[in-house]
C-alpha cells in the first residue's frame, strides 16, 4: 500500500488537475491512502472533502510582497508551517508528495526534502509561479501541461483531466447535449464561457451582438458565471445560464467556443478537437496569452485582446468565422494534432516512477 500526499489548491487551475489525479490512484489503487493537503480558504475546502478524500488544513502563509509587520513574521510562521507538514509526512507514514502549486505546495516541498520522501511537480500553467519553480529546484520528477514551459526537468504529460471530459465522445452525447440545454438540434453551436465567476467583457459583448451570431444561423450557449445575469435580455437562440454542472455536454455539443485562456480550458477544448476564441484575462502576470500560444500557433484557435472583444469585432472577424465552415475544419484538425486526453495517466505514470526509483 502507498500513502500519497497531495499538496495544493486555492483555485480551480490546481485543485482540478489535483483531484483527477487523485481519483485515478484510487481507481487504480483502492487499498491506498490519498490525503490532500490544503488551507481552509481555497477551493479545497469544499471540493477535496465532497469527493471522499482527507483534507489536512494548514494555514494559509503567503509570501509577503511588500515591507511591513507581514515580511517580518513570515519566516517564523513558515518555519513553523513546514515543521506542522514534516510531522504529518511523519505521523502518516507517507510516501510520496505530489504538489500541484498553490499556497502549501512550496511548505510541501521543502518538508518532503527534510523527510527525504521523493516528490513530484506538476505545472499547469505555460508561466510557472512560484511555488512550482521552487520545487523543480528539489526533484527531477516535474510534468507540464504545455511545451515550452520554464522549470528544471521539465516533462510534457499534459493536463490531468475529469475522466468525464477524457471519455468523451461528441458525437454520440450530442443529441443528449441538445435535449440537456434545449437547443435547436439544426443549428451550430457557440459555446461561451469566461470561467465560474464569469467575464463582464465577454459577457457584454456577446450580449451586444448575439443577433449577429444568431443572424449568421448559429446558437449561443452562453454559460455566464456567478457574476453574469442575462435573464430576460437574451433572444431567442441565446441560451444563458449562470452555471453549468454538466459541462462534458456543453462541451459536446460546441462548434467553437469563446473563452478565457484558462490552462484547464485550453487543454480541454484542444483535447476535444474543439475550434476556440480565446480572450485572455488582462491581469496577472500574463500566463493566459502562454497558455492560449501552442493553439494559436498551431491554427486551431484565434486570440484576441480583452479590449478589442468588442460588438464591432464579433461583426467583422467572428461572424464570418462562424460562416466559413472550411476554416472550422481546419482549426479542429489542428487542435486534434496537439490535444492530449491521457495527461491524468501519464502524471500518475511519473509519481509511480518517482516512487519506484526514489
Amino acid at each position: 500500500m502507498t500513502r500519497y500526499l497531495l499538496a495544493g489548491g486555492g483555485t480551480a487551475g490546481h485543485v482540478n488537475p489535483l483531484l483527477a489525479m487523485a481519483d485515478r490512484l484510487r481507481e487504480r489503487e483502492p487499498e491506498s491512502e490519498i490525503i490532500v493537503l490544503g488551507t481552509a480558504e481555497g477551493l479545497e475546502a469544499r471540493l477535496v472533502p465532497q469527493r471522499g478524500y482527507e483534507l489536512v488544513v494548514v494555514p494559509k502563509v503567503p509570501f509577503p510582497r511588500r515591507p511591513g509587520r507581514a515580511m517580518l513574521t513570515f519566516p517564523g510562521r513558515f518555519r513553523a508551517m513546514v515543521g506542522s507538514i514534516v510531522q504529518t509526512l511523519e505521523e502518516r507514514e507517507v510516501d510520496v508528495v505530489v504538489g500541484v502549486g498553490g499556497y502549501v505546495a512550496a511548505p510541501a516541498y521543502l518538508a518532503a526534502r527534510r523527510a527525504r520522501l521523493p516528490m513530484v511537480v506538476h505545472e499547469a500553467n505555460a508561466r510557472p509561479g512560484m511555488a512550482n519553480r521552487f520545487g523543480s529546484m528539489l526533484t527531477r520528477f516535474v510534468g507540464v501541461a504545455f511545451p515550452g514551459t520554464r522549470l528544471r526537468h521539465a516533462r510534457l504529460v499534459g493536463m490531468p483531466l475529469r475522466r468525464e471530459i477524457e471519455e468523451l465522445d461528441r458525437h454520440a452525447s450530442r443529441a443528449e447535449a441538445i435535449e440537456f440545454f434545449g437547443l435547436d438540434a439544426a443549428r451550430q453551436t457557440l459555446l461561451v464561457t469566461g470561467g465560474s465567476l464569469g467575464a463582464k467583457r465577454i459577457n457584454d459583448t456577446v450580449l451586444a451582438s448575439a443577433a449577429g451570431v444568431i443572424g449568421a444561423g448559429w446558437q449561443l450557449l452562453h454559460i455566464t458565471g456567478e457574476r453574469g445575469d442575462l435573464r430576460g435580455q437574451t433572444l431567442k437562440h441565446h441560451h444563458a445560464i449562470d452555471y453549468c454542472d454538466r459541462m462534458d455536454l456543453a462541451l459536446a455539443v460546441a462548434d467553437l467556443a469563446v473563452s478565457r485562456a484558462g490552462s484547464a480550458t485550453v487543454s480541454e477544448l484542444t483535447a476535444l478537437r474543439i475550434p476556440a476564441v480565446y480572450v485572455p484575462l488582462a491581469i496577472g502576470n500574463g500566463e493566459q496569452r502562454l497558455n492560449a500560444r501552442q493553439a494559436v500557433e498551431s491554427g486551431a484557435a484565434r486570440l484576441v485582446d480583452n479590449a478589442v472583444f468588442t460588438p464591432e469585432w464579433v461583426g467583422t472577424s467572428l461572424v464570418p468565422l462562424l460562416q466559413d465552415r472550411r476554416a472550422l475544419s481546419e482549426m479542429a484538425g489542428a487542435a486534434a494534432s496537439i490535444g492530449m486526453r491521457d495527461g491524468t495517466d501519464r502524471m500518475v505514470g511519473l509519481i509511480h516512477e518517482a516512487v519506484r526509483i526514489s
